[in-house]
């Protein structure tokens, strides 16, 4: 049975944040809402409070029945953790005189405690709070501080609970890696087995044993996870396994043949359907962003649901789905809230009547490409950018034509190439070339034209929820710009996109 720690989320947005960090300890953990807690069984070894937007004084504060856990694993409070387990269990917390937020500097640390050993006196912590625990229940006892924050940390005696009013998996509290660690493995007893070597070995079992003899159909983009998953699928049930790749006519520039190639020389049983001129013409002369998602997605489903019924006594349908799409999909704030849909292919399993395997739901971006090191995958396409699901159709930002996408195709393509060859495509997140629903005077030669606008887009991030623009070489940009509107024909300006998220995103549309 594989041991983990439950992350109970109380809304915090650095909950997520926590659940990598503990991975990174090679520690397997699950992050569940404070409402949907699961049972527990032998193979929980520690639980943590996450963060939270509220106060715990707010009436409508979340709560939690702690009597199955506290007292009986250990447990660790983290800010609003921390404050909960003081203010209901009879201590006192206020709103803070000094709302402390940022950095800090702890002080006063008991180094006998199993959660500081190793921690520096004076290490910086980072704090994001607007109440304090004024007051400790009795029985709890005080482990830590900082100048503004007398009750930065504390233990319950006879207990193994222990909270702490600052952010340990944040960046700034430069030794929470260290912390985290402490109780992790000192505290809970955590053996650090959860390795891509192992998370393939279990997976590949556990495929086995699921799908025994069964065909299944993976729907593949060329992206990481469908590649990381179509690999484990095949290790595990070999041709079984069929996987359609279709081309949507809103590819890169010889994307399809070259992620053909790819796949082919992997080893992978894959169809390559060629349904370019249904997309362009089901999608002419719509504009509207959304309009364009509900036409390439419908129209994916039905290729892709035509060329699996091709193939006889196929019974399941493979998602890339990870572990970020899992947890989004379930609401913190109860079943009133709008609730996110994750569906790679949404509406594929409901219209084929398929069961739905994905190998890759317990795993976080960052732990895919891990796994896709693991299994031998090139490094080329692990490293590849992410690309959006309607693809160039919502880089062209007026109605596609073919002419719009071969524009934008050879546009993006310098743009894409000079990263790499400048060593800058590592650096990016994602990078990416917007058709304007603009046109410019320029003058090229003796003649006034009169033709596109793009605007080339680079930001850095490391899970897409915020980013921030790629400060580009000067001599780069005006490489590129220079490149594309000389061998770019429709195109006689170049802009640059220095908008970060939020308050812009990513894409345009």
């Amino acid at each position: 049975m594989q041991e983990k720690i439950l992350i109970l989320d109380f809304g915090s947005q650095y909950t997520q944040l926590i659940g990598r960090r503990v991975r990174e300890l090679n520690v397997y953990c699950e992050i569940h809402p404070f409402n949907h807690f699961p049972p527990i069984d032998e193979s929980v070894k520690g639980v943590i409070l996450s963060g939270s937007p509220f106060s715990v004084r707010d009436e409508n504060a979340p709560r939690i029945e702690l009597e199955g856990v506290k007292g009986k694993l250990p447990v660790l409070g983290v800010c609003y953790g921390a404050q909960y387990m003081a203010h209901f269990f009879g201590g006192k917390v206020a709103a803070s005189d000094s709302r402390e937020y940022g950095r800090a500097n702890l002080q006063e640390i008991d180094h006998s405690s199993d959660l500081f050993k190793g921690i520096s006196n004076g290490s910086q912590v980072w704090m994001s709070h607007g109440d304090t625990i004024e007051v400790l229940p009795e029985n709890y006892k005080i482990i830590a501080s900082t100048e503004d924050v007398k009750n930065a940390a504390y233990k319950i005696e006879s207990e193994k609970t222990y909270a702490i009013q600052f952010h340990p998996e944040v960046y700034h509290t430069t030794e929470g890696k260290q912390l985290l660690y402490n109780y992790v493995v000192n505290i809970c007893g955590c053996e650090q087995s959860w390795t891509p070597a192992s998370f393939i070995e279990s997976t590949v079992d556990e495929l086995k044993r699921k799908l025994g003899n069964d065909k299944i159909v993976l729907g593949l983009s060329g992206g990481v996870d469908s590649t990381v998953a179509g690999v484990l699928l095949n290790l595990a049930i070999g041709s079984n396994l069929t996987c359609i790749f279709v081309d949507n006519g809103l590819l890169r520039k010889d994307e399809f043949e070259n992620v053909l190639e790819q796949y082919q020389g992997m080893g992978l049983n894959v169809i390559g359907v060629d349904a370019k001129q249904k997309f362009w013409d089901d999608l002419k002369e719509i504009t509207d962003p959304e309009q364009k998602r509900k036409v390439i997605g419908r129209d994916f489903i039905e290729v892709f649901d035509a060329e699996a019924h091709k193939i006889k006594f196929v019974k399941w349908l493979a998602q890339g789905t990870i572990y970020p799409d899992v947890i989004e999909s379930v609401s913190v704030n109860g079943p009133s809230a709008t609730i996110k849909s994750h569906h790679n292919v949404g509406g594929l399993p409901e219209k084929m009547n398929l069961k739905v395997v994905e190998p890759l739901k317990a795993l976080f971006k960052d732990e895919v490409r891990r796994v896709g090191h693991e299994l031998g995958i090139s490094p080329k396409l692990l490293g590849r950018h992410p690309f959006p699901g309607p693809g160039l159709g919502i880089r062209i930002l007026s109605d596609i034509t073919p002419e719009k996408v071969r524009i934008l195709q050879e546009a993006d393509d310098i743009f894409i190439k000079e990263l790499h060859r400048w060593n800058l495509y590592d650096e990016v997140w994602q990078a990416g070339v917007m058709l304007l629903p603009v046109q410019a005077v320029g003058v090229m030669g003796d003649e006034r034209t009169y033709e596109n606008v793009v605007a080339l887009r680079a930001v850095a991030s490391t899970d897409g929820m915020t980013a921030d623009w790629v400060h580009l070489p000067y001599d780069f940009l005006a490489k590129v710009s220079n490149n594309i509107i000389n061998k770019v024909r429709g195109i006689n300006r170049v802009v640059y996109d220095i908008s970060s998220k939020p308050p812009a995103t990513i894409e345009w549309e």
